[in-house]
């Protein structure tokens, strides 16, 4: 059996979740896509995925034999582009991810707007609020958001948010004033299931130590679209990332309060692993989105800045 299409086959079946749904892409039956991963698991000894009648799951060493299988088949797959150099059309599937809200907001319609001008390649935008590893996952490109430590990527910086408090101005009428941290104690807070109890602000001068705020929020959401609404409704005082209510300050729905405790700016970035750019699909992407994603991330805190 040939390795590569078995390598391929393996890939397949844990992208579609079970073997059958794999047989059907690849015009295979259920029982040579087992036979091929059978070949696999013989070759490396090991059991790659656990099988039930249902379903499938990768054991501990199939979740690094398949991030491996990835890298392999996009090089191989690329190896070739790569060699022809500038002349090489892109073409293939763009791996991309990015945090939740900014992928949607920001990156998807620059994303839509590259496949209508490059209708030979294709893409798979991945939207997770976590670290995500662009090698182990076969990512090409991630927009990324904090500083980066991660020297073996290939940055290309777009501009900088920062995390801002807002509510709206019917609940801060209605409401003490808020003109410290503190103040926060005595509020209703919408906060973030990630971050339910505190929050962190900048030292005071002539300190190191950030200043934080204890709080028994009055919500607790895991959605930032559902927060930033709940504070708009006026249900109490949230903390957001700039960009993420840019529209709503700019409309006058939220009103920024403790703009001078704030934390420094954070930059955001266009990253990829080193030699990807070399692709073709890669590099013409990165040519394309970055001047869009630098002026919308400009747009966006203008919106909050002329506030």
């Amino acid at each position: 059996m040939d390795r590569l299409d078995a390598m391929n086959v393996f890939v397949l079946a844990v992208d579609e979740g079970s073997l059958a749904a794999a047989g059907r892409k690849l015009g295979r039956s259920p029982a040579a896509v087992s036979r091929a991963i059978a070949f696999l698991e013989e070759r490396v000894g090991a059991e790659l995925l656990h099988r039930t009648t249902r379903s499938i799951r990768l054991s501990e060493e199939g979740e690094r034999y398949v991030a491996i299988c990835r890298r392999v088949l996009t090089e191989l797959e690329e190896a070739d582009d790569i060699a022809a150099g500038p002349r090489a059309a892109p073409r293939g599937t763009l791996a991309i991810t990015a945090p939740v809200v900014s992928g949607e907001m920001v990156l998807r319609p620059i994303l839509d707007a590259f496949l209508d001008t490059y209708p030979t390649v294709s893409a798979k935008l991945l939207l997770f609020d976590r670290a995500v590893n662009l090698i182990e996952e076969g990512i090409d490109v991630a927009l990324r958001i904090g500083p980066l430590s991660d020297s073996a990527m290939v940055a290309m910086k777009l501009g900088d948010v920062r995390r801002v408090v807002v509510a709206a101005p019917r609940y801060l009428n209605q409401h003490p004033r808020i003109t410290e941290p503190g103040d926060l104690a005595k509020h209703q807070i919408v906060a973030m299931a990630h971050l339910p109890n505190s929050w962190s602000f900048a030292p005071q001068p002539g300190s190191v130590v950030p200043r934080t705020v204890q709080f028994t929020p009055r919500l607790v959401i895991n959605s930032t679209y559902a927060a930033v609404a709940s504070a708009v409704a006026g249900r109490g005082v949230a903390r957001m990332y700039s960009y993420q209510v840019a529209e709503q300050v700019q409309r006058g729905e939220l009103d920024i309060v403790l703009a001078d405790d704030e934390d420094p700016e954070m930059p955001v970035h266009l990253i990829s692993p080193q030699g990807r750019l070399s692709v073709p699909k890669v590099r013409v992407f990165a040519d394309f989105a970055v001047p869009r994603l630098k002026k919308q991330f400009a747009v966006l805190k203008k919106a909050i800045d002329t506030r």
